[in-house]
C-alpha cells in the first residue's frame, strides 16, 4: 500500500480545467537544498525552507504533488511541529481566526446497501450495537436542530444511510419529507440546514437548492486508487458525479475523507489534490475510529502526530478551503486535539457523530477560547480578506 502510484489527473477524466499535481509553484523548492530531505540537517534549515514555501502559498502559489509528497517524508515530533506551525500561518493568512461550527444528525440509520468497510451501518457487516431505525419524524429532527443551534452550531446536517435518492423507489416519499424538514428548519431557526443523503441527480440537486440547502456533504473517502480497497458497491467516480451535480446548481460541496484506513501517504496527497481540482468549499477530515464488526474494526488508531502531519499537509495543498475536524478527533487526538486547530484546521463538528459520541459542546467552546479562536461560520474560498 505504500508504493507510489501516479494517477491520471482528475481534470483529464472528468472535464475539470485545473491539474494541481502538475501546476508549478513559482520558484519554490527549485534550488539545491530546497526539499525537506535536504534540509533535515538542522531545524533551522528546515524552518527556512518551510517559511519560503509558506510565503509562496500565501502569495498565491500552489504546491506540486512532488512538493506535497516531500512534506510527507518529515519524521519526528519536532519536525512535524515545524510543519504544523507553517500550516497555521497559512490558515491565519488565508482563512482568519473563525472556526466553522456545525452539527449532524443521523435521520435514518442501519441496513445500508453499501459495503463501506469503515461503516457500522452497512447491511453487509453491521457494527456491534449499531442502531437501526427508519426516517425520523420532522418533529424529532426539528428538536435536534434547535438543540444544535443552542449549542452554538451554525449549520446542521441531515445525514441518511443508503446509496442515495438517485436510486430510491419511485414510490418513496423520503426525499420529499427531508425537503419539507429543510424548509421548516429555515422557517423556525437561524441555523443553516445541510444534507448528506448520498448520490443525487441533477434534478434532485436542483430540488435541494430550491428548498434552501446551501451545502451538501458527500465524501470521496480516499484516493481513486485506494477506493476499491474500502468500497466495491459504488465507485469513486460515482461520488465525483454527485459533487459536480451539486456544484452545477450552486450548492457548496462539503467533501473530504477518512485517514487511517490503510491508505498510503500518496493516497492522502492525491485525495487533497482531487479536492482542490473539484473546488470543494469544505473538507471534513475524519480520523478512523474503528467500529467493532466492520472490516476495519481491528485496525489500529492513527498516531496523533501522523494525524497532525496529514492535517498540515492538507492545509498546505488547500490553503483557502474550510478544513474540518470531523469523526474520530476525540478518540485519536486525545490531549492533542487543540494542536490540530493550530495545524491548519478551521472548522469542527460539535456534539455527537452518527454512531459514536462526541465531547460536550461546552468543552469545544472552551478549547477555542483558550486558543484565541472564535466559533462561527468560516469564509469559503475567495471570501476572506486578511
Amino acid at each position: 500500500m505504500g508504493d507510489t502510484v501516479v494517477q491520471a489527473p482528475l481534470s483529464t477524466a472528468v472535464g475539470l480545467s485545473v491539474d494541481l499535481s502538475t501546476t508549478p509553484a513559482s520558484t519554490l523548492a527549485s534550488t539545491p537544498g530546497s526539499t525537506p530531505e535536504q534540509c533535515l540537517t538542522s531545524p533551522a534549515s528546515l524552518n527556512q525552507w518551510l517559511q519560503k514555501l509558506t510565503e509562496g502559498i500565501i502569495a498565491g502559489d500552489r504546491i506540486t504533488r512532488e512538493q506535497a509528497l516531500a512534506l510527507t517524508k518529515l519524521e519526528g515530533q519536532d519536525n512535524i511541529l515545524l510543519l504544523c506551525q507553517a500550516a497555521d500561518k497559512v490558515r491565519q493568512a488565508c482563512c482568519g481566526n473563525t472556526v466553522d461550527l456545525c452539527s449532524i444528525v443521523n435521520v435514518k440509520s442501519g441496513g445500508c446497501s453499501e459495503n463501506c468497510g469503515f461503516c457500522a451501518q452497512s447491511a453487509h457487516h453491521p457494527g456491534v450495537d449499531s442502531p437501526i431505525y427508519g426516517l425520523k419524524s420532522k418533529e424529532e429532527i426539528m428538536a435536534q436542530a434547535k438543540a444544535a443551534e443552542a449549542a452554538g452550531a451554525k449549520r446542521f446536517c441531515l445525514v441518511s444511510q443508503g446509496r442515495g435518492p438517485k436510486y430510491s423507489s419511485p414510490k418513496s416519499k423520503e426525499f420529499e419529507q427531508i425537503l419539507e424538514t429543510v424548509r421548516e428548519i429555515i422557517a423556525e431557526t437561524s441555523i443553516k440546514p445541510c444534507c448528506a443523503l448520498g448520490e443525487v441527480t441533477s434534478e434532485q440537486a436542483q430540488a435541494l437548492k430550491e428548498a434552501g440547502v446551501t451545502r451538501y456533504n458527500h465524501n470521496l473517502e480516499t484516493s481513486e486508487r485506494f477506493f476499491p480497497e474500502i468500497v466495491t458497491t459504488h465507485s469513486w467516480r460515482d461520488r465525483v458525479e454527485t459533487i459536480q451535480n451539486l456544484k452545477a446548481v450552486g450548492i457548496q460541496a462539503c467533501t473530504g475523507g477518512i485517514m487511517g484506513m490503510g491508505e498510503s501517504w500518496e493516497d492522502r496527497v492525491d485525495l487533497a489534490l482531487a479536492l482542490g481540482e473539484l473546488k470543494v468549499e469544505s473538507v471534513p477530515l475524519n480520523l478512523l475510529n474503528p467500529r467493532s464488526g466492520t472490516p476495519l474494526g481491528e485496525s489500529g488508531k492513527l498516531d496523533p502526530y501522523e494525524a497532525l502531519k496529514a492535517i498540515a499537509i492538507f492545509r498546505m495543498i488547500l490553503p483557502k478551503q474550510i478544513l474540518r475536524y470531523a469523526g474520530g478527533r476525540e478518540a485519536v487526538m486525545g490531549e492533542l486535539q487543540a494542536k490540530g486547530l493550530k495545524s491548519g484546521i478551521n472548522a469542527m463538528l460539535i456534539g455527537h457523530y452518527l454512531t459514536t459520541l462526541g465531547q460536550p459542546p461546552e468543552q469545544d467552546h472552551a478549547m477555542l477560547d483558550s486558543l484565541g479562536l472564535t466559533g462561527g461560520e468560516a469564509p469559503i474560498p475567495g471570501e476572506y480578506n486578511s
